[in-house]
């Protein structure tokens, strides 16, 4: 039934009716990470608010290198991303299993077991070294597969870019994690803890990108949307974006 219904088609534009508000949440969002990470020293180039452009709709098609991780990071901050990310694998294989791709399932089952033992509870991510890359997926994606349409952009309080469609896969992935049901009362709650912590850290692990998108681009919002669009888009298409397509987000802004 699932594999007839097919997945839902990529969109190639930029629908956000409610940009106005999502504006607004933008930059309570910008005025929380000042506050908690003090980055709001950083030269702001302004904002304005123009609509999606042309340019931005074409730089959809192929994935930003935004995500490029900083030459140095701290091998605390590693050990717990690892260690959160290991405790996330439960809601992946979940949902691996719920797309129907039971190799992508089996595949992290083997590195859970892998982290867990050889790298002492997920703290070293040996499973990688040794040529099991993770495989990320959430029920954003699951939904996808099962062919519910995109839905329009919005930016959520604290946790930032989202659509429609990831916001229920975001609610039914912190409802359905399968970490609730196999600990008991209150180390279900410390080991969720643990993997909002991991993906916490992605703050400071990518920090001189983060600060470069919210505090010297042009248009932060715009900036943030069309990167996490693009990289969204790239996600669910398993990366089949042909080179010649893509086109530089931050071009415009730092050409000549």
């Amino acid at each position: 039934m699932l594999s007839a219904c097919g997945p839902a088609p990529i969109p190639d534009g930029i629908d956000d009716p409610n940009e106005a508000n999502n504006r607004k949440i933008h930059e309570f969002n910008k005025r929380l990470d000042e506050g908690v990470f003090g980055s709001g020293d950083k030269s702001d180039v302004g904002e304005s608010s123009p609509s999606a452009s042309a340019d931005d709709e074409m730089a959809l098609s192929a994935p930003s290198d935004s995500d490029a991780p900083p030459p140095e990071v701290s091998p605390a901050l590693i050990a717990l991303a690892n260690f959160g990310a290991n405790l996330d694998n439960p809601r992946r294989i979940a949902n691996s299993l719920l797309q129907a791709r039971p190799g992508d399932a089996a595949h992290n089952t083997l590195r859970l077991g892998i982290n867990s033992t050889v790298g002492i509870f997920g703290l070293m991510d040996v499973a990688r070294a040794a040529g099991l890359p993770e495989i990320d997926t959430d029920f954003g994606e699951t939904l996808h597969v099962w062919g519910v349409p995109q839905g329009a952009y919005q930016e959520l309080p604290v946790i930032g870019p989202s659509t429609q469609r990831d916001t229920v896969g975001m609610a039914v992935d912190f409802v359905g994690n399968p970490l609730w049901y196999i600990f008991p009362w209150p180390q279900n709650l410390a080991a969720n803890g643990f993997t909002w912590a991991g993906e916490a850290t992605d703050r400071f692990r990518y920090s001189d990108t983060v600060d470069s998108l919210l505090y010297e681009s042009a248009d932060s919002y715009a900036q943030s949307r069309l990167i996490y669009l693009q990289n969204r888009r790239f996600e669910l298409t398993r990366g089949e974006v042909a080179e010649q397509d893509y086109i530089d987000p931050y071009e415009d802004i730092y050409g000549d």
